[in-house]
């Protein structure tokens, strides 16, 4: 309520629906003695239809036409359907008005009336934005308060002009009831309920006292005034409804707020934390990929063949390039992953595709990849196939499918393992890669994923599936 404003259209929509149900309900079980003949059965339509075509104007006017006019700015197609609206509901009420007697005057003054009421509230709201909002630091508690004691005001001075349809029952419950209700619950809150939850017991019991001590001397006063014992007895009534029901009932509601409120500020410390957690992970996985490539040009510039050089530098170069630009977004294209994987495996060819006993197999899908996934998800399970399924001097292998479904991604990688090869510059990297992919696997698709890892003696299976 300080950050922001409310949405005051829907509240405003919601309060007059509720008050024409209202009115209608009430006048259907009032008139449900009426035989639906002569005056009484106009009388009866007449109190339905006409609370119906003032909330079907509202709607059009409030609801449509307003929030079209705010949006495209054309005061001609504003003031040509609101003119419509007037005057079709202008003669509807009319008709209804003067059938049930509820007028003499055609020009019904209860209905202009009704409309200028509608139109001085549009102009004092446009007036208080004009004012309040037109500030850089704004606090919308006294807005958004203001914005709703001026639609009590509408809704009470509305129902004065609307009495012979709405009757007294219903301007009662509205006019003092309903906000009654509010106040009660509202001093429940702040005084009562917030400050017994502070550990401020004595003054909580306080403020309780002082509400029935007020309450008891309000009726006890009207009853000795009036002479009338009933007034007395409505209060002890009152009272007892208070006490039994209305402080219980906003209690309960109160305790359910508080239980949202820990609830989302804990979800708010974990997301905090995965945020963390998450920008750690990536800070630790950049440079651990920059030294594997390193280390295999690095091989590579020892043999003196410039043009694999030359390669693997424009290799090394792409992924750089990808990792600097693309690798801190949350979201990247699922090719541009597939690209990253392609120059890492080019570039390990290498300085393996003069060994014979050595067998890279690479199947991916043609066609491009569409949708989008976490950078350097894939990567990590291909690198860690290198690092230890390669050995310059034994039989070694490792086949890797990528493929990409309509919605998922899906890696398979096997290899061969020599554990005990120290040789490889490869074996020399810190292996973090695969704890910091499980992570973040974790954290950002905890129910979207499946990583099945098997492995024996002499080969190593990783099968990842991602739903993007």
């Amino acid at each position: 309520m300080k950050e922001k404003i409310l949405p005051f259209r829907q509240i405003e929509w919601w309060v007059v629906t509720f008050l024409f149900v209202s009115i209608i309900l009430s006048n259907v079980m009032k008139s449900s003695d009426f035989y639906f003949s002569g005056r009484d059965g106009v009388v009866y339509f007449a109190k339905l239809f006409i609370p119906l075509i003032f909330l079907a104007s509202f709607y059009f006017v409030h609801m449509k036409l307003i929030p079209i006019f705010l949006r495209d700015k054309k005061l001609f197609k504003l003031t040509m359907y609101s003119g419509l609206i007037v005057f079709v509901s202008f003669f509807t009420v009319g008709a209804f008005s003067m059938g049930a007697r509820f007028s003499n005057d055609f020009m019904m003054p209860f209905y202009f009336n009704t409309l200028a009421i509608y139109a001085g509230y549009l102009a004092i709201i446009y007036i208080i934005n004009q004012i309040l909002l037109n500030k850089d630091e704004i606090d919308f508690r006294f807005y958004n308060v203001l914005r709703f004691v001026l639609i009590y005001l509408f809704i009470v001075i509305f129902l004065f002009q609307f009495e012979k349809i709405a009757g007294d029952f219903i301007t009662i419950i509205f006019v003092i009831v309903i906000p009654a209700i509010i106040g009660l619950v509202m001093y429940n809150f702040f005084l009562i309920y917030r400050l017994r939850n502070q550990g401020r017991k004595g003054e909580s019991n306080a403020f309780y006292v002082l509400l029935i001590a007020v309450f008891i001397g309000l009726f006890l006063s009207i009853a000795i005034g009036r002479d009338d014992p009933r007034f007395l007895l409505m209060g002890v009534v009152i009272i007892l409804s208070i006490v039994a029901i209305l402080f219980p009932l906003s209690n309960f509601f109160f305790r359910k707020y508080d239980n949202y409120l820990g609830k989302l500020n804990k979800l708010t410390v974990k997301v905090d934390q995965g945020t963390a957690n998450l920008s750690f992970l990536r800070s630790q996985i950049n440079p651990h990929f920059l030294f594997n490539a390193l280390n295999t040009l690095y091989g590579t510039s020892l043999q003196e063949q410039a043009d694999r050089t030359a390669e693997g530098i424009q290799k090394l170069g792409d992924m750089m390039r990808f990792m600097l630009h693309e690798n801190n977004q949350d979201q990247i294209p699922v090719e541009r992953e597939k690209e990253y994987l392609v120059n890492y495996i080019d570039l390990q060819n290498l300085r393996i595709k003069e060994h014979d006993n050595i067998e890279i197999i690479f199947n991916r899908t043609e066609d491009g990849c569409t949708g989008m996934i976490a950078p350097m998800l894939l990567i990590p399970f291909v690198e860690n196939a290198f690092k230890h399924g390669i050995s310059l001097q034994k039989k070694s292998w490792i086949k890797i499918s990528l493929r990409c479904l309509e919605g998922s991604v899906h890696l398979d990688v096997n290899n061969s393992i020599h554990r005990s090869n120290d040789e490889d510059p490869e074996k020399k990297a810190s292996g973090i890669g695969l704890e910091n992919v499980k992570q973040r696997l974790n954290l950002l698709y905890p129910n979207d994923y499946e990583l099945m890892i098997r492995e024996n003696e002499i080969e190593y299976f990783v099968h990842l599936s991602v739903k993007l």
